[in-house]
Order: structure tokens, then C-alpha cells, then sequence
């Protein structure tokens, strides 16, 4: 999905960053999906993703997870966040054995990601790549905010609130784990990594 293709980093950095997330086809499959997408939801809170969220109600850090689970909608997107492609590959297997009947969608590296798919016994199908920035990127702040605030792929989380939270950081206001987390409630369907962003902001904020 395009929404989490934009992510923007290093190879070592963007390599404990998996994203795995269920649809249905409006008007192919989508009859009934709400309870697809609570079994999903049931099998993946199993794994402990990182982040969790659904972009009909939010994520778990602005709703909590209780909330997400009762208002699953025939039109949500269900998104969990993982940091380790064995668990992600675990998931999938999982996924695969119950055939809930939606399309399922991981988010990540190339190469992890399709050893995750051959693990579990399902080659991919399809590849899908951002193609970058265009237009006048002089205007966009420096490559490290990017790595931050890309990791919403709705543009929900600031520039200027990244930055503020380096600040604060360096001000010894507050940690950075406490800043990552106040950057994922920013992103509604909870596909931002508060733990990727936990390390990237310790270490702009030093």
C-alpha cells in the first residue's frame, strides 16, 4: 500500500521495520470483513507488533487496543508493526493457515520481506516501490527528520514536531523513547515504529 512505502533510511536502520496489514476489496470481499479483520487482530496481538492501529479508529497509543477491536469496520485497514523479520515470518504462517480470505500486506525491505513470505510458504506476488521525493525537495528539513516523520505515511506526523522533540531531548525534558512514543499517536492507522524511532531520535538527540 502506498501509504507505507515512503519510509526513508538505511538499510541497517529500516532493518528491524516490518509492517503487516489486512484489506478487503470493497465490492469484491468486503461483506463481512469486520470479523476477518478480529481474527487478524487476535492472531497478530499474539506476536506483540510494536504498534497496532486501524485506519478506521486509530492506533493503539491514541484509542487503545480495546476500542480498535470492538469497531472493526467492513472498510478498515488493519495494520500491525514488528521489528524482527522471524516474527513477522511467524505471523504470515499463521495467516496462511487460517485463510482469512483478505489480501495481506507486508511493508519492509525487500529482501527480508520475501524470505518472510518463503518461510511461511507463500511467495510473493507483487512488489511495490516508492520512487522517492520529487518537485522541491530543498524545502523538505534534513535527511534525519525524514527517517522520523516518513514512518507516517499520511504526513501526520510534523516536521517541526520531530524536531521539537529533539529539542526537548536535548533539553533532558524528556527521553526518547517518551518522544517516540508521542510522535506514534500521531499517526492514525498505527504504522509509525516507536521503537525505530526510540533509536533515531537518541541519536539526534545527542
Amino acid at each position: 500500500m502506498t501509504h507505507s512505502l515512503h519510509r526513508r533510511g538505511t538499510e541497517e536502520n529500516l532493518s528491524n521495520d516490518y509492517i503487516v496489514f489486512a484489506i478487503a476489496a470493497q465490492g469484491i470481499n468486503a461483506d463481512g470483513a469486520s470479523a476477518k479483520f478480529a481474527r487478524f487482530a487476535e492472531v497478530v496481538e499474539k506476536y506483540e507488533p510494536v504498534s497496532f492501529g486501524d485506519m478506521k479508529t486509530g492506533n493503539v497509543f491514541s484509542v487503545g487496543m480495546e476500542e480498535i477491536k470492538k469497531n472493526f469496520k467492513d472498510n478498515s485497514i488493519v495494520h500491525a508493526v514488528f521489528t524482527d523479520p522471524d516474527v513477522v515470518a511467524e505471523v504470515l504462517k499463521e495467516l496462511k493457515e487460517i485463510d482469512l480470505g483478505l489480501s495481506i500486506v507486508v511493508s519492509g525491505l525487500l529482501e527480508p520481506v520475501d524470505r518472510c513470505c518463503r518461510q511461511a510458504g507463500t511467495p510473493r506476488h507483487t512488489v511495490e516501490h516508492s520512487l522517492g521525493i520529487w518537485g522541491r525537495t530543498e524545502t523538505l528539513p534534513g535527511e534525519k527528520v525524514l527517517e522520523v516523520s516518513t514512518m507516517c505515511g499520511h504526513g501526520m506526523v510534523a516536521f517541526g514536531l520531530v524536531e521539537e522533540m529533539v529539542d526537548r531531548i536535548k533539553a533532558g525534558t524528556t527521553t526518547p523513547k517518551e518522544a517516540a512514543l508521542e510522535l506514534a499517536r500521531q499517526c492514525h492507522c498505527g504504522i509509525f515504529n516507536p521503537v525505530r524511532a526510540e533509536k533515531l531520535l537518541a541519536s539526534m538527540g545527542k
